[in-house]
Order: C-alpha cells, then sequence, then structure tokens
C-alpha cells in the first residue's frame, strides 16, 4: 500500500466511519508510512496485538523533544511530562503525581460530577435542540477539571477559554496550521499555571495543584517545568477522552435502541457497557507518535531508527482476532480488553477520572430526558477534523 495521507485520516468525511478503511489496512498493510508535514519518515501499526506489543516495546521512546527543538521553550511542558519520559524518570514523576492524584480523590469527585450534569442538563430547554457538545458534554469536564486543580470560581471562564484555545498543541494535533493560532492560548495558559503555583506554596488548600505543589518522594519534588508539563497533562488527560466519549457514547446508545434499554435498566452492566463505548467510540483514535531507537520490524516490514511511529488505536479495538464481532455495539461484551487508554507504564492517568465522568454524564443524561432522540440525521452530523481524535463537532438533540 502506498503512504496514507495525514490529510486523508483527517477529514471529516473520514471520521464519520473509518472502521472499513482500517480493516483493510489490518489486513493488506498492517503497518504503513504516513504522509505528513514532519520531518523525517512517520509509521502508522494497525493490529492490536502489535500495538500493544509497540506501546510495550523499550525499543521507542517517547522522549520527543530533541526531535521538536523548533517548538518555542515556552510549549515544552505539552512534551516535558512523565507522558513525554521514558525510565527511570517516568517512574520519578508518576510516583509523584500519583500522591496527588489519587484514587481517593477522584472517587470523592462522584457526587460533585453529578451536580455538574444535573445543573448543565437543567439549563436546556424541553421541546427544543440543544447541542449535547457545546451544552454538555465539553463544559463538564472543563469544570470538574477546574475544581479537581483549584482553579478559582472567578477564573473559571478565562480557564475555559485559555484550554478550548490551547488544544491544538495537545492530542487533536490535526492540522500544522492551527499550531500558531493555539501559540498565544497556550503562552497565556502557562502564565496562568505559573501564578497559581506560586499561590499555592504560600497559601496551599485542599486542591490538587497544592498536592503537586507538597508532592514528594525521598526529599524529590516536582521542579518547575515539572509542575507545568504535569498540570498540562492533567488538564489533556482529564478533558479530550471525557468530551468525546460522553458526545460519541451518547450518539451509540441513540443509534442503537436495544443497548440503549439495556444501559438504561442497568442490572450492574454499566461499568461494562462505559469499557464497550471507550473499545466502540475509542475518543483517542491514535498514540501520540513515538521515536524509534534502532530499526524495529512489525509484521514483516522494518521501521528505521529514528522514525516516528504511532498506533492506530481506533483499529485496534475493532480488530477481528482480538474482538467477536468488533463492529458490533455489545454493553455486556467479556472479554473487552481494548486499548482505548493504551497499555503499559504509559497507560492514561485520567482513565479513572474518565471513566467516572462518562458513567455519571451518561446515566444522568439518559435518566433525566428519557425521551431523548437525535434532532437531525445521524449522517448529516459533522466531525472535527484531527488525525488523533474522533470527535463530533456537535450532536443537535431534543426531548
Amino acid at each position: 500500500m502506498e503512504p496514507v495521507k495525514a490529510s486523508f485520516l483527517a477529514r471529516p468525511e473520514f471520521k464519520a466511519n473509518p472502521y472499513p478503511f482500517y480493516a483493510r489496512m489490518r489486513e493488506q498493510a498492517p503497518v504503513v508510512r504516513l504522509s505528513i508535514a514532519l520531518p523525517g519518515q512517520f509509521w502508522l501499526i494497525t493490529r492490536h496485538d502489535d500495538i500493544v506489543a509497540m506501546l510495550k516495546d523499550e525499543r521507542i521512546s517517547r522522549e520527543l523533544l530533541e526531535k521538536l527543538s523548533w517548538l518555542p521553550p515556552f510549549v515544552r511542558p505539552v512534551f516535558d511530562n512523565m507522558l513525554g519520559r521514558e525510565p527511570p524518570d517516568h517512574g520519578r514523576l508518576r510516583t509523584l503525581v500519583s500522591k496527588a492524584f489519587t484514587p481517593r480523590r477522584i472517587d470523592a469527585l462522584g457526587g460533585q460530577v453529578e451536580r455538574v450534569c444535573e445543573d448543565l442538563l437543567s439549563a436546556q430547554p424541553s421541546g427544543r435542540p440543544f447541542d449535547l457538545v457545546a451544552d454538555y458534554a465539553l463544559p463538564l469536564p472543563l469544570t470538574v477539571i477546574g475544581e479537581l486543580l483549584g482553579v478559582p470560581p472567578e477564573d473559571r471562564r478565562r480557564f475555559h477559554r485559555l484550554v478550548q484555545g490551547s488544544l491544538p498543541l495537545g492530542a487533536s494535533w490535526g492540522s500544522l496550521l492551527e499550531i500558531p493560532r493555539a501559540l498565544p492560548y497556550f503562552w497565556q495558559l502557562m502564565r496562568y499555571f505559573r501564578g497559581l503555583f506560586a499561590e499555592r506554596r504560600l497559601r496551599p488548600r485542599e486542591d490538587l495543584f497544592s498536592a503537586l505543589v507538597q508532592a514528594e518522594e525521598a526529599g524529590d519534588r516536582l521542579n518547575a517545568n515539572e509542575l507545568l508539563g504535569t498540570a498540562t497533562l492533567l488538564v489533556a488527560a482529564g478533558y479530550e477522552t471525557t468530551v468525546h466519549l460522553v458526545a460519541s457514547g451518547a450518539l451509540a446508545l441513540l443509534q442503537h435502541p436495544d443497548e440503549r434499554a439495556r444501559f438504561e435498566e442497568g442490572r450492574g452492566i454499566v461499568d461494562s457497557a462505559i469499557e464497550e463505548l471507550l473499545r466502540y467510540t475509542t475518543p483517542v483514535e491514535m498514540t501520540t507518535p513515538r521515536i524509534t531507537l534502532e530499526d524495529i520490524t512489525y509484521a514483516s516490514v522494518t521501521i528505521p531508527k529514528g522514525a516516528l511511529v504511532s498506533g492506530v488505536l481506533g483499529s485496534a479495538n475493532r480488530d477481528e482476532s482480538q474482538f467477536v464481532e468488533p463492529d458490533r455495539l455489545d454493553l455486556g461484551r467479556q472479554p473487552n480488553k481494548h486499548v482505548a487508554f493504551g497499555v503499559g507504564h504509559h497507560f492514561c492517568l485520567g482513565a479513572s477520572l474518565a471513566r467516572l465522568e462518562a458513567r455519571i454524564a451518561l446515566t444522568t443524561l439518559f435518566r433525566q430526558r428519557p425521551a431523548l432522540r437525535l434532532a437531525q440525521p445521524a449522517e448529516s452530523l459533522r466531525w472535527r477534523k484531527s488525525l488523533s481524535l474522533r470527535a463530533l463537532t456537535a450532536l443537535p438533540v431534543m426531548s
């Protein structure tokens, strides 16, 4: 197969249903060159088992800063965090961050998430369309991560604006043309984080920013750049997956009435339902790039040393060698070894938060709006232009 153009994979029309193409890639070209406006070679891996192996392969590194030396210094926190580090640095940072981002802290958010969901839904009209993305799926995680981090209420509007403006530098990387427009937003966001960290050093509170400043292991603390990188990572981990899982998960349930009925009845399948929606929709469709430290062979294709490589998670989660009837939505699917959050030591830090928010957001949505339906044909819905995300731009619904 000829190299696949990044512009083709990022097209909104392709995002509407990429799975037949992924199936052909798994069969005909499981490892394929990506044609993209970046220096050097870029390769995609599409089969489930190969992606799992790649994500655990010590011959492939997440440390990309040297290859991205053209980025302005203030953008380094996008990559200079534990997600962009390998052992032993990765383990040190994850240990420190885990002291602040604890399961107990996440579990305690349940009541708060439910209140935010109820408030957002109460503000939407009955009998008239509203946008489930802009009015529900998007403000929910932004509000929750803002409260978790300790962003003061009076700063929330500014925080939301800066995060949304910075997104092209994060997981979406849909168009290189979007990066210059995102830089001023990201610069302001980093400046805001520095000010908040300085304040929490002097006056700590019961929030995640204070916990990060205080986190310590054997006399080691996060330095200034690591604090900024970790804050950036937590915002991305607590935002992108949740927004698109809630929106695409709601769409999947609306399009599958029998599975929606199972979900609304509950009966112990809500947790497995969230795992299946993660597999079926795979909001983060592609891993962030890694760099090969030597020549590496997958599926009889040799990827040269110094090349960038990414796993197509959206393809892995529909791989027929791993999942029975992979294109069927089955909320009770067992087993379900999806890779929506990655695997190995770079497993998504925000996985537990995303699961909690999606579970509460979707159960609250269908409980409060039992007559919820699409306000326009599914075929006319628009998908966001992005290489690594599969995300709706809007989801008009009514009840």
